[in-house]
């Protein structure tokens, strides 16, 4: 017979059960860890109101400490016919606390069970992905102060307009991820609530006290109601994949630019051949592989907030099934920009730069807005200089300016590279 900790006499359709568990055993090995830290603090608060006795807390610490140990070995399995990760851990509990185990689940539901779980599970992951991209950000701003003095053509429209530099390309990924991390902060403190004593979504006529378990899991602060407790599933879960979608928007872009820019018409870049991949008949080609695929991986990121959007959008109050498909929805997601982030911080580090790009003659009209800016600076009018300079372009005698000088904040001799840097640590700093 299945082992469910809320089955009576009757058995469950298998049919109905295989369609009902879905993919939740795969996914919930992931809150594992977590549903410890949370049912340890539970115990905790049951002892201090006393609805359990001392000598039940001194039975069900060591024996979560023990499945604790397990699930960092990685020996802990859920077995054949439980439900969830949960329910195996009531169940493993018991066998080794004895009657101390069937009291760990006083004054809690599964559903703010699991709900705590996958709040410490998201805040957890979000501290990863803050440590990954500050391993991104700190190469995006080492090879801009290595290459700042390098330039490179800007575009718009896909034409060549203005001058820029390596240092000014690279530098506005790394505060493009400043942005990011303001997201992820944001996502990080919708999560950073406590849920547990919420219950069912209604509370419990049990005296428990919340504020005690929120200060041992860690939370900064609980959700005070019980009903809003539970409407914060699903709500947490799309805070989250929309930070997600803020970071794979600037790496889908970085790896466009790499892609772009590697091109055999562009040649600003190159990686060595080992970061490349190679034509199974073309044999001088070096593909892209790896940005074309964070490109397209952090795309369908990119649109993990809709589908929780469309997954969430219409229900109503109250918990509801629909919310175990969240797990399926944005955990491969976390994981899909953790290794994004982990290669882009491999293989940046090993590109090269074309140094001399400019020197190519169809790159002669990116100077043409330097060139009216020093007639202006001599007096002309601003709409004069424009038709001066747009008549000498099109009579072929336009000749560029001996040199640039761009010294506000923020441009090619003036990146402001160390302000962006205190601002990501100013950032970040609110999580750590």
């Amino acid at each position: 017979m299945s082992k469910k900790l809320w089955q009576k006499d009757v058995e469950v359709n298998k049919l109905i059960e295989q369609f009902t568990v879905g993919k939740d055993i795969e996914f919930d090995m992931l809150l594992a860890e977590h549903d410890i830290k949370e049912s340890a603090a539970h115990a905790r608060m049951l002892e201090k109101v006393r609805l359990i006795t001392k000598e039940d807390l001194e039975q069900l610490l060591p024996g979560l400490d023990a499945i604790g140990m397990q699930i960092k070995k990685g020996t802990f399995k859920i077995e054949n016919g439980v439900e969830d990760v949960h329910s195996q851990i009531e169940l493993q509990l018991t066998k080794i606390a004895g009657e101390a185990g069937k009291k760990i689940h006083i004054g809690r539901s599964r559903n703010d069970q699991v709900l705590t779980a996958l709040k410490l599970y998201l805040k957890s992951e979000l501290v990863s992905i803050i440590k990954q991209a500050e391993e991104v950000f700190e190469v995006f701003i080492k090879l801009s102060d290595k290459h700042k003095n390098i330039l490179l053509p800007g575009y718009t429209h896909f034409q060549i307009a203005m001058p820029s530099s390596f240092g000014l390309w690279l530098g506005a990924y790394a505060e493009s991820l400043c942005d990011d991390m303001e997201m992820v902060v944001a996502a990080y403190n919708i999560c950073n609530k406590n849920p547990l004593g919420s219950a069912a979504g209604y509370g419990s006529s049990f005296p428990l006290d919340r504020k005690y378990t929120t200060e041992l899991m860690g939370f900064a602060q609980m959700n005070t109601n019980s009903v809003y407790a539970q409407m914060t599933r699903g709500k947490s879960e799309k805070a989250v994949a929309v930070a997600l979608a803020s970071i794979a928007q600037t790496l889908s872009k970085f790896s466009y630019d790499v892609c772009l820019y590697l091109s055999q018409n562009f040649g600003f870049i190159s990686f060595p051949e080992e970061l490349t991949t190679g034509s199974s008949i073309m044999p001088h080609k070096k593909n892209p592989d790896v940005f074309e695929l964070v490109r397209g991986k952090c795309n369908i990121i990119q649109g993990i907030p809709n589908q929780l959007t469309l997954l969430i959008s219409n229900l109503p109050s109250g918990y509801h099934r629909d919310m175990q498909l969240t797990k399926e929805v944005l955990f491969p997601a976390i994981q899909q920009l953790k290794d994004c982030l982990d290669i882009i911080a491999f293989a940046l580090p090993q590109m090269k730069v074309n140094n001399n790009i400019l020197a190519d003659t169809k790159y002669t009209y990116l100077y043409s807005v330097d060139a009216l800016n020093e007639l202006v600076k001599k007096g002309m009018s601003f709409r004069d200089a424009y038709k001066k300079i747009g008549m000498d372009i099109k009579k072929g005698r336009f000749e560029k300016p001996a040199q640039l000088k761009h010294t506000h904040e923020g441009s090619i001799n003036n990146l402001g590279t160390e302000k962006i840097r205190k601002q990501f640590r100013k950032i970040v700093a609110a999580v750590k």
